[in-house]
C-alpha cells in the first residue's frame, strides 16, 4: 500500500507557531490521538488567518472549506510536548490552494518530524453555497 507523502518547498514557511500537547489530545496508547492532530492544524491556520485580521469565513474577502485532508506520522507527541507548526502554500489555483503543515517537536536537544500533512482548502461563497474565486488580498496572504 502507498503511504501519503508530502514535499515540502524549498521556501521559508508561510507561518509557524507552537502548540502545546494537551491531556485532553492523549489517546489510550499513551500518545496523542489522530484526530487531536488534525485540530492542532486547525489551530495553526487559525493563528495564520488571525495574522492577517481574517478568520475562515473572512479570509481576505472569500470564505475557506477544506476539500480534502493527508496525514503521514512520522513519530509519537506525547503530553507535554510543544508542537512546532510549520505551515507551507503549495499547488494554488485561482479557487484552491494547498496548507502543508510540518509539525515537530524537540527530542533529546534535535527537532523531531511527528506529522507531515496537507489540506485543500477551497474558496467558497456560503450565500450561494458554491465554490469562490480567489480574491487578490487572499492571493497576497499565500505570498502570490
Amino acid at each position: 500500500m502507498e503511504r501519503v507523502r508530502i514535499a515540502f518547498p524549498e521556501t521559508p514557511p508561510l507561518f509557524e507557531t507552537v502548540v502545546p500537547v494537551r491531556i485532553g489530545d492523549i489517546n489510550y496508547g499513551g500518545h496523542m490521538g489522530n484526530d487531536a492532530f488534525l485540530s492542532v492544524m486547525h489551530e495553526a491556520r487559525m493563528q495564520w488567518l488571525r495574522r492577517h485580521g481574517c478568520d475562515e469565513l473572512r479570509a481576505g474577502g472569500v470564505s475557506l472549506i477544506m476539500a480534502d485532508v493527508r496525514i503521514a506520522y512520522k513519530a509519537e507527541a506525547f503530553y507535554g510536548d510543544e508542537l512546532l507548526v510549520r505551515l507551507y502554500v503549495a499547488d494554488s489555483t485561482d479557487r484552491s490552494f494547498s496548507l502543508l503543515y510540518r509539525i515537530s517537536t524537540l527530542r533529546e536537544g534535535r527537532q523531531t518530524d511527528v506529522v507531515h500533512a496537507g489540506t485543500t482548502m477551497v474558496c467558497f461563497d456560503y450565500a450561494t453555497r458554491s465554490v469562490a474565486r480567489m480574491t487578490d488580498a487572499l492571493g497576497a496572504m499565500l505570498g502570490a
